[in-house]
């Protein structure tokens, strides 16, 4: 199979769909790999490394998208990319196409066959292809909040750990998924005073099994509206770690709970990609970062990983690649016929939605993915 690469455009994204080793392995399978130049530059990947993995590079994003059967990225197509995009092609990038009407909309109109990271399933349970990327983004919320804390940021003024007869700061995890976990593991091994709130008790005694084999503590609750407006009255710094696969994220945060937070407090929406847990979110990136509302700062970055593309490229491709060499060898069809993980993967193909949770958030009819495949469309 032919596999594309495109150079990513999102602000500040840094990261490559495929790294160098992803695409040996691939040359090896004895498929032709070709990549835009400078697509690995942001992750310290020379077009020379491609080239010596058996890629070709091509000058041009159009070049890339006309010629390629499969093509790989990171983040979801941009209005130029998807353009580019065609009848019988197939795309596999994350999507995110719950909050993203007009995404969906020339994706269906499009006729490619898009296939989301994140609805990706496993067998045992869980997201496999987000959770490399929850996991640095989780990590990576703790720096950022400990960075806009700091008054010439425009916080206030608080370091994480406190100082000798001066209190931590606490900080309020919404979520103990994979985001939640990562945050909190950071907080607490920073010596931030950490609460972790979920619906899910299960989730809960995960948590606190895994910050205890490392000798640290987290208070956690069950929430509920009320308990979540106490924490807010009390906290320096709040996580959006909350996830529902596919579908809009829940709404923890009203705009009217801001007035009990103290001003210069940091609110970090990880959930931002699927529309957001906190009212008064909306997208950022690495380039303008942060905005009030309120006297609260907020941070809505939608591809924070992209700032650590080095970690994050490489995380990322050890959970795809198992998956793109499916796609790639025995072609899209078969692949998800035969992997029910990877179907679920399926969110739109040959104009039809495939994504019951996109369909609701959107208000789109949707078709069942095997129904989809087995048309024969």
């Amino acid at each position: 199979m032919l596999i594309g690469v495109p150079r990513e455009i999102k602000t500040h994204e840094y990261r490559a769909g495929l790294t160098p080793e992803s695409v040996k392995v691939l040359a090896g399978d004895g498929h032709r790999i070709i990549v835009e130049a400078g697509a690995g530059a942001g992750m310290g990947a020379s077009d020379d490394d491609y080239r010596l993995a058996g890629a070709e590079i091509l000058a041009a994003a159009a070049d890339v998208f006309a010629r390629s059967e499969l093509v790989v990225k990171v983040k979801e197509p941009l209005a130029p990319e998807r353009a580019m995009l065609r009848k019988g092609q197939v795309l596999f990038t994350y999507l995110h196409l719950a909050p993203d009407a007009a995404q969906l909309r020339e994706l269906l109109a499009s006729g490619v066959t898009a296939i989301a990271y994140e609805t990706v399933t496993a067998e045992k349970g869980g997201l496999p292809l987000l959770a490399p990327m929850s996991e640095v983004a989780g990590r990576m919320s703790i720096q950022v909040a400990a960075h806009f804390l700091e008054r010439p940021s425009g916080g206030r003024g608080v370091l994480l750990p406190g100082a000798r007869g001066v209190a931590v700061a606490r900080v309020l995890v919404l979520g103990a998924g994979v985001v939640g976990t990562s945050a909190a593991d950071v907080a607490a091994g920073m010596g931030a005073d950490v609460v972790v709130l979920s619906r899910s008790q299960a989730g809960l005694d995960r948590l606190n099994a895994q910050l205890a084999c490392r000798g640290m503590r987290a208070r956690t609750m069950l929430t509920d509206p009320e308990v979540v407006a106490r924490e807010l009255r009390q906290v320096d710094a709040v996580i959006g770690a909350a996830l529902v696969a596919g579908a809009l994220a829940p709404r923890l945060v009203t705009r009217a709970m801001l007035g009990l937070m103290r001003p210069g407090a940091v609110l970090v929406d990880v959930s931002i990609d699927q529309g957001g847990c906190f009212e008064t979110s909306r997208p950022t990136t690495h380039a303008d970062p942060v905005y009030i509302v309120d006297g609260i700062l907020h941070y809505c970055v939608a591809n924070m990983p992209g700032a650590v593309p080095r970690t994050s490229a490489y995380a990322l491709n050890g959970a795809t690649l198992p998956f793109v060499r499916k796609l790639a060898g025995q072609g899209f069809r078969a692949a998800l016929l035969a992997d029910e993980h990877l179907c679920k993967g399926l969110n739109v193909h040959a104009g039809q939605l495939t994504c019951r949770d996109v369909g609701e958030a959107q208000g789109v009819s949707w078709v069942d993915p095997l129904t989809a495949l087995e048309s024969g469309s």
